[in-house]
């Protein structure tokens, strides 16, 4: 039997675990598969789905900055990437059609939003309109909560992302730093804290006590913000569980098995991080 071919694509894609995590499942279920990271620039995204159709490739998890730019080279957008208008997985499907599906909604919801305690009540903030946060925003709606600002450095894609989702409340960015103590939630959904990247240039004093910060990166696994908050008794969540679930769903797609997110896979991925 061949081997199965995936990997992710994304800049920057060097920090990503996805490829511990999926050969992790592949050998734990003993499928002949490797994970790998894959280095393209947006110039080769339909060479890349190419390879997909002609089969030289299994499927592909896509990370920032190509889940909106994937699509127009994808057949068909279902579930959760209808409404997002973001792709961060596909496959070909028994038909041969070439599909894109949004797993970073599941794996948000999984990972924090089913745990919040009457979630519909609670102000929420976005922190950025890029390609994860029309996932964000639409995990959010989908766990009852109607009460969402978004605040992103262009102001333009704030209220492009409000003209899909008419919900939203558009906060400036320079309002960012004073605004912080009106909310329950905030979700930074931008890449300010990844590792080797640029971070916040303010802290996140006057906060809520109650409030509940999540953040979408993993890596490093604690933030500088996340580590003012802790340090400040508040309640944080990286972003490794989130993508431990989004990447749980994708393995599903393309191999039909639900992969058990097991203590051994945890203590992997944190030893990666460290």
């Amino acid at each position: 039997m061949k081997k199965k071919s995936y990997g992710i694509i994304g800049s920057p894609i060097s920090h990503s675990l996805s490829p511990v995590l999926h050969n992790y499942w592949f050998e734990k279920y003993n499928i002949k598969a490797n994970y790998s990271l894959l280095n393209v620039d947006e110039k080769d995204l339909k060479d890349v789905t190419e390879k997909i159709r002609n089969k030289e490739l299994d499927g592909i998890n896509i990370t920032l900055p190509y889940k909106q730019k994937i699509i127009k080279f994808v057949d068909r957008l279902i579930n959760d990437a209808q409404p997002t208008n973001s792709v961060n997985t596909v496959y070909l499907d028994n038909n041969d059609v070439l599909v894109g599906e949004n797993t970073d909604v599941f794996g948000l919801q999984a990972a924090y939003l089913k745990g919040i305690i009457n979630a519909e009540s609670k102000k929420t903030l976005v922190i950025g309109a890029g390609g994860v946060s029309p996932s964000v925003i639409f995990s959010l709606q989908k766990s009852k909560i109607q009460n969402i600002s978004i605040v992103n450095r262009s102001y333009d894609k704030s209220i492009s992302l409000k003209e899909k989702f008419n919900l939203l409340n558009v906060l400036e960015w320079k309002s960012l730093k004073g605004a912080v103590g009106e909310f329950d939630i905030i979700i930074n959904a931008t890449s300010l804290g990844l590792k080797d990247g640029k971070d916040f240039d303010f802290n996140f004093e006057n906060v809520k006590n109650d409030l509940i910060y999540i953040d979408t990166i993993y890596n490093p696994i604690e933030t500088k913000t996340i580590k003012f908050l802790k340090g400040n008794k508040v309640k944080t969540f990286n972003g490794l569980d989130m993508f431990i679930y989004q990447g749980q769903k994708s393995f599903y797609l393309w191999n039909k098995i639900n992969p058990e997110v097991d203590e051994n896979l945890i203590n992997l991925l944190i030893s990666k991080l460290k």
